[in-house]
């Protein structure tokens, strides 16, 4: 009787652009239950839980509302403000959450890549999934609030480009994931650049339309703004939503290129980087 020999043979990647998909998907188990871990790990040991999924953008709307519309007197263009922040915030907080949390891949998993074998690459795939949970969490929210002041009789026309919502969140996790693959090698040997990403974060957000329309800002820097792939992603989101402005096709190409682009660069780094991380973490 012979017996079948069945054995895994682990090699180390010889070439940067060496993506073994078959192997991601032999591993799916594991992808799950990172997704499970990243989720629920997030407000473990918390009183709300969850519901802080819930509390933080209608928080952030709020100080939003008071300080940029009532203070700050900025425009929303005839759109309720408190809708146009929640608009904004729901779009920019899926992609900013993904790209903090995969640029600290290597730092925050160290522990687990220096003892078991699995495709590296499982790790940032399971964080824009458990961020896409919540993302849909926060457009439920987003969505229980629209139909409220629909139903007030506030003018809201939802444009038939809703069908394109599913593209937009694939660019926001494209560069998410990119931006945050690229910056997680520089993370291994700089520690610091965790905390001056945070504070860049914050400062691309206000480089973005989510407190504020395109249309408000002179035409001779909307060209700056618009070098930002996220610009065209945000105004985007708003007016599928608010149908207040055409979409800017040749800006939303712009930014799937450029997602593309550091999607790529940000997957060579990555390869590259998890060879030889554990001698610098």
């Amino acid at each position: 009787m012979h017996t079948k020999k069945l054995h895994i043979e682990i090699t180390p990647k010889k070439d940067l652009f060496d993506i073994n998909i078959k192997e991601i998907f032999r591993y799916k188990d594991l992808l799950f239950l990172f997704v499970r871990r990243d989720f629920v790990a997030t407000y473990k040991q918390t009183i709300l839980g969850p519901i802080w999924f819930l509390i933080q953008p209608i928080l952030s709307s709020l100080v939003f509302y008071i300080v940029f519309n009532k203070f700050g007197k900025i425009s929303t263009n005839g759109i309720p403000p408190f809708l146009f922040y929640m608009a904004g915030l729901t779009g920019w907080n899926y992609f900013s959450s993904c790209l903090t949390a995969t640029s600290n891949v290597f730092v925050g998993n160290a522990g687990i890549f220096g003892k078991v074998y699995f495709p590296r690459l499982i790790t940032p795939l399971s964080i824009v999934i458990s961020n896409l949970i919540k993302f849909g969490i926060q457009l439920f929210l987003f969505l229980v609030f629209y139909s409220i002041y629909w139903a007030k009789g506030y003018d809201l026309n939802m444009s038939i480009y809703i069908l394109f919502l599913p593209f937009l969140i694939f660019l926001m996790a494209g560069l998410g994931l990119g931006f945050g693959l690229t910056i997680s090698a520089l993370t291994t040997k700089y520690r610091d650049l965790t905390f001056l990403l945070a504070f860049s974060i914050q400062l691309l957000m206000y480089a973005t339309p989510v407190i504020y329309p395109l249309s408000d800002i002179p035409e001779k820097y909307r060209f700056y703004i618009m070098l930002n792939p996220m610009s065209s992603v945000i105004e985007t989101f708003k007016t599928i939503f608010f149908n207040n402005a055409l979409i800017n096709w040749y800006s939303l190409f712009y930014s799937l290129v450029f997602m593309v682009i550091m999607l790529f660069i940000g997957v060579v780094i990555f390869n590259k980087t998890e060879r030889n991380f554990m001698d610098t973490v």
